[in-house]
């Protein structure tokens, strides 16, 4: 059974319906880039997955062994969240909380394995630093160590490199590729690079006034993917 299974889902807010009938699945070990215009509902259907609100209509499922509170999230930060007074240390162990129940502590094996996360991430160095001291590329770095430790089977991340010099995003991508190839885990990302989405992904959702869902090859030679993606209008 696919990890994550959208079927016929109507979304919206405010009464105002923006994506309808749609259906996809996410099964374990792919890559899926979601891409479209700006506006197309990409953040909304980013927060009906995670739970944060409901589907107007339709369903969505979890299988495989997933459970909601399984799936790491590395959301777009905002000028509050890079100015935030911990040590990197603290925030890596922070993703532990959706697990921890009403425990005031965090277990041995956690703190193991945010020292592993840590060291997956090349940031050993910084751990002891305050994280709002930390540069762009280093933050990212630090948060996704934090979704880590939420996961080890699924990875959401919304624009994972946004306002990253080229050098850095590179960095980047290679890290979740290395997540995704030699880990197994597997990937959401929501983008607007549209030559990371072809160059990484193994699926691409393209939502908007088109729709489509399928192999990275199948939507590099369909009319939407050629329309997009050669129009320029990746942003």
């Amino acid at each position: 059974m696919a990890l994550i299974t959208c079927r016929n889902l109507c979304l919206g807010y405010d009464g105002r319906e923006i994506l309808h009938d749609l259906s996809f699945e996410v099964n374990k070990g792919d890559y899926l880039c979601i891409v479209g215009e700006n506006g197309s509902g990409k953040s909304t259907l980013m927060r009906t997955i995670l739970g944060l609100q409901h589907p107007l209509s339709g369903q969505i499922l979890t299988g495989d062994g997933l459970r909601r509170g399984e799936i790491g999230y590395l959301p777009q930060q905002t000028p509050v969240q890079k100015d935030f007074p911990a040590s990197v240390w603290e925030v890596v162990l922070s993703g532990f909380e959706g697990s921890c129940g009403w425990r005031p502590f965090y277990t041995k094996a956690e703190k193991r394995r945010a020292e592993e996360n840590i060291r997956a991430m090349g940031i050993e160095q910084l751990s002891g630093r305050c994280y709002r001291e930390l540069s762009g590329g280093q933050q990212q770095r630090v948060l996704l160590a934090r979704a880590l430790c939420a996961t080890s089977k699924l990875l959401f991340l919304d624009e994972p490199v946004s306002g990253l010099d080229p050098k850095v995003t590179a960095e980047m991508y290679d890290l979740i590729e290395n997540l995704n190839h030699e880990q197994g885990i597997t990937i959401i990302m929501i983008s607007h690079d549209i030559g990371a989405a072809l160059r990484y992904a193994s699926h691409v959702l393209h939502i908007g006034d088109s729709v489509f869902f399928g192999t990275r090859e199948a939507y590099r030679s369909s009319g939407i993917g050629t329309a997009y993606a050669g129009g320029g209008r990746a942003q």
